[in-house]
This record gives structure tokens, sequence and C-alpha cells, in this order.
């Protein structure tokens, strides 16, 4: 049986709140189409959907998207984010006082942390942090390379519209609150820089 979630012309985050909802109460083997009228809305919603391991497909008509979502067989109880490290930054600068010090810290500190064994499972950038994730970043190497290495990198659409960035973004996805909210709640272990 199909169902269906309407979110065109809602604002983040709801698309992604509304199909999530949707999820929990749909039958296994179900469809879920959720409509949207935004490209960042789309891609924000089968972010959702593949992290919860369904199937999706979508449908272009026009100026909005039709998101196929298949749950098969996935009990209630692993449609939660499963528990990890994750690394929550805020800043351009990592630390307080000197802005040049703190890039110079911020630039050193991304670098090493691609050459340590031990990952975090994903990083989020807020705020002036998500000027990292985009073109002209010192540390933009050092974010691809940890892309490479299985790190999930996600920067806040709402702070990257703030700093008229998000055509900039070169590292990582657009994401919304109400995912760094899950993925903060559901973690082990949230370092913040």
């Amino acid at each position: 049986m199909e169902k269906i979630v309407d979110a065109r012309g809602l604002a983040c985050p709801q698309p992604v709140i509304q199909t999530k909802k949707a999820l929990e109460t749909l039958e296994p083997d179900g469809e879920l189409v959720t409509i949207v009228d935004n490209e960042v809305a789309r891609d924000n919603v089968l972010k959702l959907a593949r992290s919860l391991e369904c199937e999706t497909s979508v449908r272009e008509q026009g100026s909005e998207y039709y998101i196929h979502i298949r749950k098969e067989s996935i009990p209630a109880t692993q449609l939660s984010v499963n528990p990890g490290q994750v690394l929550l930054v805020t800043s351009a600068n990592l630390g307080r006082g000197s802005e040049e010090l703190g890039s110079i810290l911020m630039r050193s500190f991304f670098y090493s942390l691609g050459e340590t064994e031990v990952l975090p499972r994903r990083v989020l950038f807020i705020n002036s942090g998500v000027q990292l994730c985009c073109q002209g970043s010192p540390v933009l190497d050092s974010l691809l390379t940890l892309e490479q290495k299985g790190v999930e990198i996600l920067a806040c659409g709402t702070c990257l519209d703030y700093y008229h960035l998000k055509e900039k973004l070169c590292a990582g996805s657009v994401t919304n609150m109400y995912t760094i909210i899950e993925h903060l709640m559901a973690a082990e272990k949230v370092i913040t820089l």
C-alpha cells in the first residue's frame, strides 16, 4: 500500500520530519511517496531514506520531485540513527583569541584528524563553521580526504544561506537542523570545536 506525504511549500526541516513520521508507521515492504518542490528538500529526504536503508527513486515532474521510498522489512527499532562519534564544528576558527592563529589551528586539526586511525562517523558544520566546507577553505583538502575515508560531512543549509555560500559548497552535503539534532542526540560521543 502506498502512502503520500505532500511536502510542497514546506520550509526545512518539515519535509524530512513528515517523511520520517510516515516511515515510522509504514508497514514492512510498504511504499511512501514524498512530494517536494525544491532540490534541497529532495536531497534531505533522500538522505533520510538512505540512512534508514530504504530503497529510493525520484521522478521529476516540472518543478516538483516525487520521491519513492520503499521500506523493506526494517524493524521499527532500526528507524533511528546508529550511535557513534560526532564532531560538531561551530566556527571557522579553532579556539578563542587570534583569528589568524585559530585558522592555523583549524587547518592543523583537520589535517591531523585525516591522518589518525580513529575517525568520527560524521562531522557537522554550523554557523561560520560551514565556511570550511566551501571553495577557498584552508581545510578543504583535509575534508575531502575524510570523506574518502567514509566520514560523513554535513553543512547546515540555513548557515550556508546566511553566508551566501550554498553554491560554493565543495565538501560534504547540505543538511538541516532536524537532521543535525538527530545525529547529536543519537551519538555516543559529541566533540564540539
